[in-house]
Order: C-alpha cells, then sequence, then structure tokens
C-alpha cells in the first residue's frame, strides 16, 4: 500500500516538472523567434523610378538603403529585368534562362557598390546610372535594384534564405511607341444581388509597347436609365505592363437600396495626356431585396389565398341561387346579396394586390 502511494506521487510530481519544462521551452522558442522576426528588415526608397529618355542618353538615380534591424548587417546588391507585374502589384521578376521579351533594362544599369555593410538603423544612399544604347528599342523597359541579406550565389543555388527588398526602374524610351489597350472582360462576381453592395472586376489588357495606366468612371444605371452611382476604376493610377493583362477591381456600395435590373458603363481612360484614348464595356446585374420581396410576396400569397376561397364561395352560392325556386325567392336574395358582397371584397383584395406589386417594383 505504501509502495503503491509512493509511485503514485512520483509519477505526478514527475508530470508536473515535464510538463513545466515543455512550456518554458515554447516560451522561449517564441521569444527567439519573435526577436529574430524584429531584428530582420530592409527599407528601400524610392520604392520606383519612372522616367523618359532618349537613345544614347545617360542618367543617374540615387537610392537609399537602411538598415532596419537592431544590429549591423551586410547586404547585396544586384540587378534584375522585370516581366509583369501581379494582379496585387507585386512584380515578376525575370528567369536569367528566360526568352528575352525586347523589355529588359537590367543591362543599361550599373551601381557604384555591390555589397553595403550598415549599423543598426544606418541608411546609406547608392548611385544607380542609366545608360541608354543608341539603337535602344522605343517603349517601356523595365528593371529592379535589389537588395538582399544574402550573396547572389548563395541566392542562385539555393543555399540560403533571407530578405530582399527590390526598387522597380521604368525607362520610357523616345520614338515610334504603340499605345493601345483593350478590356478584355469586365463583369460583377454575381448576377443576382440582395443589397446594393457590388464587386466590380475588370480585365485590361495592355497590347502595346509602352506602360499604360488606364483609369475611368464606372456608371451605374437603374432600370428606368437613371445614373444611380460613378466610382472611379484604378483610382491609384496602378500600370499594366506591355503585352500583359492586369485585373482591377472595385466595390460600388449604396445605403439608398435599389431593385431590379441595372447596367454598368466602363469607359476607361490611357495614354499621353493630349493623346489619350477610351476603351468603353458594359455589364448587367440584378438587385432584389429580400428582405422586402419576401413579405411582400408571403402577403400577396394570402391576398391571392383568400380570393380563391371567396371567388369560390361566390361561384357555389350563385349556383345554389340559381337552383332555388319560387318558394324561396326571399332567400334567394338574401344568397344573392351575400354574393355581390363577396364579389366587392375580391375585387378589392386583387386591386389591393395589383397596387402593392407596384409599389415594391416603383419604389422598393
Amino acid at each position: 500500500m505504501f509502495a503503491h502511494c509512493w509511485w503514485y506521487h512520483y509519477f505526478i510530481i514527475s508530470l508536473f516538472f515535464r510538463t513545466v519544462a515543455t512550456l518554458c521551452a515554447l516560451f522561449l522558442c517564441t521569444v527567439a523567434f519573435a526577436y529574430a522576426q524584429s531584428d530582420a528588415g530592409i527599407g528601400i526608397r524610392p520604392a520606383v523610378i519612372e522616367n523618359g529618355a532618349t537613345p544614347g542618353e545617360s542618367q543617374k538615380h540615387v537610392v537609399g538603403v537602411t538598415n532596419l534591424s537592431g544590429v549591423s548587417q551586410t547586404y547585396y546588391l544586384y540587378l534584375r529585368d522585370i516581366v509583369s507585374v501581379e494582379d496585387g502589384g507585386v512584380p515578376v521578376f525575370a528567369d536569367e534562362n528566360e526568352e528575352k521579351t525586347g523589355y529588359e533594362l537590367s543591362q543599361w544599369l550599373s551601381l557604384n557598390v555591390e555589397e553595403l555593410t550598415l549599423g543598426a538603423q544606418e541608411e546609406k544612399e547608392i548611385e544607380v546610372t542609366i545608360a541608354v544604347p543608341e539603337d535602344a528599342t522605343p517603349g517601356s523597359h523595365f528593371g529592379a535594384v535589389v537588395v538582399s541579406m544574402q550573396p547572389p550565389k548563395l541566392r542562385k543555388t539555393g543555399a540560403a534564405v533571407g530578405y530582399e527588398v527590390a526598387n522597380i526602374v521604368s525607362i520610357r524610351v523616345a520614338g515610334d511607341v504603340v499605345e493601345e489597350a483593350q478590356i478584355r472582360s469586365f463583369s460583377t462576381g454575381n448576377y443576382f444581388y440582395s443589397e446594393p453592395n457590388i464587386d466590380f472586376s475588370a480585365r485590361i489588357e495592355n497590347k502595346g509597347s509602352v506602360l499604360l495606366r488606364p483609369f475611368g468612371p464606372l456608371e451605374v444605371y437603374n432600370m428606368f436609365g437613371k445614373r444611380v452611382a460613378i466610382v472611379t476604376l484604378n483610382e491609384t493610377r496602378a500600370g499594366v505592363f506591355p503585352q500583359s493583362e492586369r485585373v482591377f477591381n472595385v466595390l460600388w456600395e449604396s445605403k439608398n437600396g435599389g431593385f431590379g435590373r441595372y447596367e454598368a458603363v466602363l469607359s476607361m481612360v490611357y495614354g499621353e495626356q493630349g493623346r489619350q484614348s477610351t476603351v468603353s464595356n458594359t455589364t448587367t446585374f440584378w438587385i432584389l431585396p429580400l428582405k422586402i420581396i419576401l413579405p411582400a410576396a408571403g402577403t400577396l400569397l394570402v391576398i391571392l389565398l383568400v380570393s380563391y376561397v371567396l371567388i369560390k364561395m361566390y361561384i357555389r352560392n350563385s349556383l345554389r341561387s340559381a337552383g332555388v325556386g319560387v318558394r324561396r325567392v326571399q332567400r334567394s336574395r338574401r344568397g344573392s346579396n351575400m354574393s355581390a358582397f363577396m364579389l366587392v371584397i375580391v375585387v378589392t383584395l386583387s386591386v389591393s394586390a395589383l397596387f402593392l406589386l407596384l409599389l415594391l417594383v416603383l419604389f422598393a
């Protein structure tokens, strides 16, 4: 009995200390991970360099790199080409073995340093030189200055993992450029909505040779042709790369309610100031406020059921009145008066139902 109690207490005490040790280990790991996250970070400014140039021209730009961590860090700088941009605005970098598109820029860029050591919260400026060749293709060219915590060789082989940021460089070479865009699709998230919270989506294709920043009004019209709203698509002027597509989204919300069929007209403008072009597209959708329609439909159903019962009673009384003899003339008159009263009620209910339906259509 004593031995049994001794082993039982030993088991409880051992389990307690193991649990405490496990919790402490988890706590230390969490703190270490949070500390490591807070110690990492790179800042770069400006985020975008966008400028025009002529063939044979040379430009110099300054980029600031900041060590956002609390310890001294060594950073490595290298150049890359950008082939497109994702819907969220994240650039897509070209692979080294990828086929050339004609919009590359990295071969025109050079840096005054390729390695930079910064103290905690320290910032230094580097010089970026852009040398446009004499035979440069007119149009937009895209590249990036990348700042990484790992050397380029390790980055290529995948032997290390680190943080990196990029400064996007966009140069438009003067000459005979092509500016052409089209709306590949324009639609809403759903065809039926219960309230006027409508999400629009437009896919824009850039078929030209320069970066385009299409934007424009999106007008909403109700079933009577009256404009009820106007919003701006791509209000931030995000760009669409040449020979690529990008999706733009916008939300229309109204507190005034709505009912029926609606039409949305999108008119997007693109191109240089003074030479702008416009592309348009339309889509339709319905707003059916169920909070109004369901009670109204229930009321209408009740009215129709009552009307059906009263009409059936009216027909039955009419047939019964027509079958009685002369002896029951007085009773027949009473039945006729009752039938006439029922007919008046049926007509009143029917007119009320139609009136409610008309109000629902016009003012819901």
